[in-house]
């Protein structure tokens, strides 16, 4: 796997992290996440905990972006309630972010060991589930 890296979005990381301390109370939301579209309009939105599962963060801003009419994310990232920083997607998440957004970039890491790579890079040699939808030529 070569790895690329590309500038880390610091003002995606604060919009995340700032929707984390003023909207993710209690055990419910715990998790914001904030992507950025091709047009440079940032989005955020929380997770939906619940104890039969329920949509991380990023999930959640999956469907918020579609609402808004957003279908071309170029970078997200997910922050942590209680100042726990950059949290990376789960592998769920990994795959829907993949499947939606092949190009996506993704930060990982916290304070000076923030990057940016590639969702391929998170989830290498993957099934994409795009794929079965494919024509045939």
């Amino acid at each position: 796997m070569t790895t690329q890296t590309h500038p880390v979005d610091h003002e995606l990381i604060r919009a995340a992290a700032q929707v984390a301390r003023t909207r993710c109370r209690g055990d419910n939301h715990t998790v914001a996440a904030a992507a950025r579209d091709r047009d440079g309009r940032i989005i955020t939105a929380v997770n939906a905990y619940h104890f039969t599962g329920g949509p991380c963060a990023e999930l959640v801003l999956i469907g918020t972006a579609a609402g808004q009419g957003v279908y071309e994310l170029e970078t997200i990232v997910a922050v942590g309630d209680r100042e726990r920083g950059v949290i990376p997607p789960c592998g769920r998440c990994r795959q829907a972010l993949l499947d939606y957004f092949p190009g996506l970039k993704v930060i990982v890491g916290n304070d000076d060991r923030a990057r940016t790579v590639p969702i391929t890079d998170l989830l290498p040699e993957t099934y994409v589930w795009a794929d079965h939808q494919l024509e045939e030529e």
